[in-house]
Parts: structure tokens; sequence; C-alpha cells
């Protein structure tokens, strides 16, 4: 739910940041990248702070390197999270972090049907986290192919 409030949040305050003058955020497509950025900006972090045993036990059994996955994923998404904050590589980026969710989502179907807990509590259960994708997912597309 996190990165969820973050891209609603950060989006939500980009843009009053737009009507408030700043020319850079003015219009809903600057401040969706804002939002976006901060999101994954956020998940990012986690690949390498407290969360990141969570995340390495996520990885379906049957891939090899967990730890390395999540550092990679971790990177990526941190990358694409700067990406997404310079108006020239900003389509580039997040039709790149849509491609990188879609390629995690397995992850996140894995945990669900392990029973898995993320921060003591169980993971979200795979139809929300879908929805959750499908709206994530959507963000990067209206980034990538927007105005």
């Amino acid at each position: 739910m996190v990165p969820l409030i973050a891209l609603v949040t950060g989006t939500a305050l980009a843009r009053l940041a737009g009507l408030a003058g700043v020319a850079t955020l003015d219009g809903w497509h600057p401040a969706l990248r804002v939002g976006l950025a901060l999101m994954f900006a956020l998940t990012g972090v986690a690949h390498f702070t407290g969360r990141r045993a969570d995340l390495v036990a996520m990885v379906p059994p049957g891939l090899p390197r967990p730890e390395l996955l999540v550092t990679l994923t971790g990177v990526l998404e941190l990358l694409g999270a700067a990406a997404l904050l310079v108006p020239t590589t900003a389509r580039w980026a997040a039709a790149g972090l849509a491609l990188l969710m879609l390629a995690m989502f397995p992850a996140n179907v894995s945990a669900a049907r392990r029973g898995l807990t993320l921060a003591g509590r169980p993971v979200t259960p795979l139809a929300a986290r879908t929805v959750l994708q499908v709206v994530f997912v959507a963000a990067a597309a209206g980034i990538s192919f927007g105005p």
C-alpha cells in the first residue's frame, strides 16, 4: 500500500506545485513523473534496507541467486526513478520500469501463493496486488506514451 500512497501523494503534491507556479510541474504528465519517481525511489531503497530479507524471500524458489536479483532490481528501480525526473529520458525510463514491473510480478504471485509475510504482515492478496500492478503499469505507460 505504501507504493500506491507514494504514487498518489507525490503526483498530487507535484501537481499542486505546478498550479502554484512551478513551471516544470505545470500539468498532470510531469506531476505523474514525480509521483512515479517517488514510488520507485521508496521501493528501490527497500531493496537495500530493512525489507531486503523479505524481498529476497519473495523471489520464486526456482530462480538462481535471489540476493543478486533483489540487488539488481533495486538498482534498476533507483536508476529508473532518477531517469523519470529528466524529461529527455522519462519516456524510456517509464517504459523500462513498466517492463521491470511485469518481469517482477511473478515474485508477487509466488509470495502470495506461498503465504509469505512482509514486515510481519501477510503479503497483499493476489487479486488486490494484481489491481495495484495494473495501476502502476498504467502510470508508467501514461508517462511513456503520454503527451
